[in-house]
């Protein structure tokens, strides 16, 4: 298995916790030097917040971790390819890397706004991408 398995499965945990409080199931974990410094997942309903999307929550948490707001050594794991929104603030803390599990055609980032990231920033998608769909449609289709 790889880091980047490993991390992703600490996102989908993230990710169903998410689920189990009715939230829309994405989960999110950043990573520095090997070593998980921030967790979160949706909060949009709890908080009455359209902005606390799991990615926002993390980067949050992970810049009160380290004392400072870029990014750039750290990786960012996220069970869905993160929104246009998500992706601005993740370009401006010069996030190093991110990695993502299932795309989002209808309002991910790479769709309407590709070039919204650092430029630095490298980008992996698609990893654990089937568990990561699943469970987004599992959710949307309990909610129908």
């Amino acid at each position: 298995m790889t880091d980047d398995n490993i991390y992703m499965k600490q996102a989908l945990a993230e990710a169903e916790t998410a689920f189990r409080q009715g939230e829309i199931p994405i989960g999110a974990v950043v990573t520095c030097r090997d070593k998980i410094i921030a967790r979160s997942h949706n909060l949009t309903e709890l908080l009455h917040d359209v902005t606390a999307h799991a990615e926002m929550q993390a980067i949050t948490a992970a810049a009160d971790h380290l004392g400072g707001k870029y990014l750039s050594d750290c990786t960012l794991y996220v069970t869905v390819e993160p929104c246009v929104m998500c992706a601005g603030a993740l370009g401006w803390s010069q996030i190093g890397r991110i990695v993502y599990g299932a795309p989002d055609e209808k309002r991910g980032y790479c769709r309407f706004a590709p070039r919204a990231l650092h430029p630095r920033t490298q980008v992996t998608g698609g990893v654990m991408a089937g568990e990561c769909a699943e469970l987004m449609q599992r959710f949307f289709r309990e909610k129908r």
